[in-house]
This record gives structure tokens, sequence and C-alpha cells, in this order.
């Protein structure tokens, strides 16, 4: 397998996972959740990730994510599944799974807590590409991860048989940088929308993985769009807004997982509360959140 081997392109969204006044998946407000994500014009999802707050999930609860996921999209675009976990015969069982249930492929970031030769990160995806013959997206996320996938260990690991793409969220633009010119031509990079996602496409990436279509409607779509016909006015001004709405979900030492949820509620597209230790925004921070998509030019209702 390789770049080839997928059509995997555009701007995808990291799906949150709304949960029910009781703290269980809430299945009907997940469906309506991936419907206006399709009219809006993503061109993939990626379920279980950190935005999906996977980390508080059961393994059980992971694959019937997955496999809802599957259920509602219907083929519509592709579902890359979150499958990562700290050991690597559960990430092998995780991404099995997501292979059973119809997934188009598996989201995997290197094991997390103990830290890792680079040696050990090369064996740990070897094994899960030798294992489950499904497309594989390398996840670098080091702000949450502590090992990180520098530019020679996304070398290495681009010519691991699954291994097909890479979503950098570094946000980092020299790893970045030094990321994509080195693998672009084996592999697929996603850039980080939000931070440089306008810049990120004119080096080669193929698309991104993001968060902003939960609270930006078509925006991002439209970010994509204007840099991909090379109308640059258009994609810096909307990259300055996405940089803009970034800055206001993690301001004042916010989680931006709970801002998201909280911002959803603002906008009359509640899904629930996330997952203690994560806890919903108090009324300081929801005002602060409500002016802010106001002054960004997002409409909310009057209620708000």
């Amino acid at each position: 397998m390789d770049r080839r081997s997928v059509d995997w392109q555009g701007p995808m969204t990291a799906i949150a996972t709304p949960f029910d006044a009781a703290g269980r998946l809430d299945e009907p407000a997940f469906r309506k959740l991936v419907e206006r994500q399709i009219a809006d014009g993503v061109t993939g999802i990626v379920v279980g990730g950190c935005t999906g707050e996977f980390w508080s999930q059961t393994m059980d609860e992971r694959k019937r994510l997955h496999a809802l996921c599957v259920e509602a999209v219907a083929g519509r675009v592709p579902v890359i599944a979150g499958t990562s976990m700290v050991s690597t015969p559960q990430t092998i069982e995780m991404t099995e799974h997501a292979k059973a249930v119809g997934c188009d492929g598996a989201m995997v970031m290197p094991p997390w807590f103990v830290r890792l030769p680079g040696e050990d990160i090369v064996a740990h995806y070897r094994a899960v590409s030798n294992a489950v013959k499904l497309p594989v997206m390398a996840y670098n996320i080091p702000s949450s991860n502590v090992n990180p996938l520098t530019p020679a260990l996304v070398d290495r690991l681009a010519d691991l048989d699954t291994v097909v793409a890479i979503k950098e969220s570094s946000f980092d633009y020299r790893n970045f940088y030094h990321t994509i010119t080195r693998v672009k031509d084996r592999i697929l990079v996603f850039g980080p929308l939000s931070q440089f996602g306008y810049a990120a496409l004119l080096l080669g990436a193929v698309g991104s993985v993001g968060i902003m279509h939960h609270i930006w409607g078509r925006n991002p779509t439209d970010l994509h769009d204007a840099s991909m016909r090379g109308d640059y006015a258009t994609a810096l001004k909307l990259q300055q807004t996405a940089e803009a709405l970034l800055e206001l979900l993690s301001g004042n030492g916010r989680s931006m997982y709970a801002s998201l949820k909280a911002c959803m509620q603002l906008l009359g597209q509640p899904i629930g509360a996330p997952r203690a230790p994560l806890q919903m925004p108090g009324a300081n921070d929801m005002r602060e959140l409500s002016e802010g998509l106001r002054a960004l030019g997002i409409a909310l209702p009057a209620a708000a």
C-alpha cells in the first residue's frame, strides 16, 4: 500500500462524541452530527480520536462507536477509526475490529506515557501493519503524547506496507515542513487546518483533519477549496478566522474539547458534556465563548 491505495483527501473532520445526561454514548445525536458534517462538505470522518474523547471510553464503547459511524455514514465518505492503545496487542485488536465493521482505515498514534526509543515506535507500527491489512493514518500529536513522530521516524514509517498517510498535528511548522518534504511522494500528508492549513496545502498536503466543521459550518471546506483553486485572498481571510477560533476555544486555559461542546450548545446543537475529568466551561468562559463567536461572525440563536 501507499498514497495511491486510498482516496483520502480534502477537509476531513475529527468528529466529537455525543454523550447523554447519564454519560452514555448518545447514538441518535451522533447520527445527527454525522449528517450535519457531511452536509457541510467533509470528505471523511475520523471517529474516536482525541476530539472524540477516546481516552475516556472502554474498548467496547470505542468498538461500538466505530461500527455506529460506519452505519451512519453509509459509504458516503471514508471512515477512519482511531484505534490507538498503549499496548501493541490491544492496538492490533482495535484495528482488527475496525476492519471487521467496515472502516476504511485506522488512525494510530504511538503508544503514550512510557517514553519509547525510535526503534520501539517503528516496531509498534510494523506489528500493526503485519497483523492487519487495513490502511493506516499515523498520528503525530506530541502535545498529548510523549512520543513524537519526528520527520526521520515518519520517513521510516512510510516504508511500512499499510501506512498510507499521516495526520501531522505537532503544530510546529518546521516539523511539518521537514516531514512533508521527506514523505509526500509516498504517503498522504494531512495538515492542521486551524493553524496553517492554507500554507500546508501549498506545500503539498492533500487535506486536513480538524474540528471546525462542528461550529463553523462549511467554512473549513471553503478554506480548502479556495487554497486548491488558487484564490489566495479568500483562503488567507478564512485562515485568519480559523486561527482566531482556535485561540478562542483554548483561551484562558480552557480545554479545546470542552470548549467545542460548549460552543455547540451555544449554537443550538448540544451533544452533551465531556466526560470527567473534563468539565463544561463555567459562566465566565461561556460568556467569553459566546461573545467571541459573535465577534467572528458566527450567528448564535437569540437565547444564547
